[in-house]
């Protein structure tokens, strides 16, 4: 039985051959500064984010889509897939996706992180790619796609054709980023100390890059600058939007980037099937509008954007064997068109 993992800065789930997804928990663990004693892991340790007493830290150990933390990272996924493993899986192969732009350290830092469960083999995939063939997308054939992947800790955008990338750009400042965002404007304009789950919160329930027509309002609370006193303010999409709107034009200028970038021939075929929106920041208010009204080009938004990536690395399950055949050089059949990178 082989498995596949999305280790995303936000989220981490996994992907389970013959049983879908089975696991969708926040990317944080909790632990003990002294001893490295682990408390929490997944949406347990998320709700402990700013609440732990001195000497417990509760953390996003991925950072951008790369691992900052490699030992919690470690432990972070040893626990989770123990939840959802049974004991008679051994030595799986995996899948796992990675950001476009990575070096071979970052890369080498993922295998390690997923081996320390206990693996045959690691196949990476980059999110792009993943997200297409979530989203049920052929990228095998001669035709153009172009996917932005918009997630928490990067934006990664590409044009694909014959299983490869032609062209791409990861940005490192999506969702989370927001958040920060968020943060320092309700610190300015209102005195307010908030924290990023707040922000996060926030975002979701009134981000937006286009300000629809119905109006709806967040309660924001946390801790009046000046007094120091617990307060909390109402705020709207107009308020967010304006804290957000940087962050979301420098993603736009990333897909026009990458779209200037692409050949001609490409660029026909994206013209006429539109820009593939996926990640879970593809959900934010506005922002597929907002892409199609800079680029010209129509955006799609899958349906379920947050498990493209998890869904596309459990579709690519099926392509470890050529993938293994491409490696040793035997690109009989469709070998050399396999969409994973080479295994480690």
């Amino acid at each position: 039985m082989d498995i596949a993992i999305d280790l995303g800065s936000d989220r981490t789930r996994v992907f389970i051959q013959n049983k879908g997804k089975v696991l969708d928990e926040a990317s944080v663990i909790t632990y003990d500064v002294d001893t490295n004693e682990i408390y929490a892991v997944g949406d347990e340790a998320y709700r402990m984010i700013g609440k732990t007493p001195v000497g417990i830290r509760a953390v996003h150990p991925l950072d951008s889509g790369v691992i900052a933390q490699s030992e919690l990272v470690e432990d972070m996924v040893s626990i989770l897939l123990k939840e959802v493993c049974s004991v008679k899986v051994v030595m799986p192969r995996v899948v796992t996706a990675i950001p476009c732009d990575v070096t071979e350290v970052e890369k080498r830092a993922v295998v390690n992180a997923v081996s320390s469960f206990g693996v045959r083999k690691v196949y990476l995939i980059e999110s792009p790619k993943a997200a297409a063939l979530g989203c049920g997308v052929d990228i095998s054939t001669p035709h153009g796609v172009m996917v932005a992947d918009i997630g928490s800790g990067t934006a990664d955008i590409a044009v694909m054709s014959l299983g490869g990338i032609s062209v791409s750009k990861s940005v490192k400042r999506a969702g989370s980023e927001m958040d920060d965002d968020i943060v320092r404007y309700i610190r300015k304009k209102y005195n307010l100390i908030i924290g990023t789950n707040m922000a996060e919160s926030c975002k979701i329930e009134v981000g937006c890059v286009k300000i629809p027509k119905e109006e709806k309002t967040f309660k924001v609370k946390g801790r009046d600058a000046v007094t120091g006193m617990p307060k909390f303010v109402e705020v709207g999409y107009a308020d967010i939007k304006q804290a957000v709107e940087e962050t979301a034009m420098g993603i736009v200028g990333a897909i026009k980037d990458v779209l200037e970038q692409t050949p001609p021939e490409l660029i026909g075929d994206i013209y006429s099937d539109g820009i593939i929106l996926t990640g879970g920041l593809a959900k934010l208010t506005g922002l597929a509008k907002l892409i199609s009204e800079e680029t010209k080009i129509k955006v799609r938004v899958h349906k379920t954007p947050q498990d493209c990536v998890i869904m596309g690395c459990g579709a690519a399950i099926a392509y470890m064997a050529e993938a293994d055949k491409a490696a040793a050089g035997n690109f009989e059949g469709k070998g050399g068109l396999s969409p994973l990178l080479a295994a480690y």
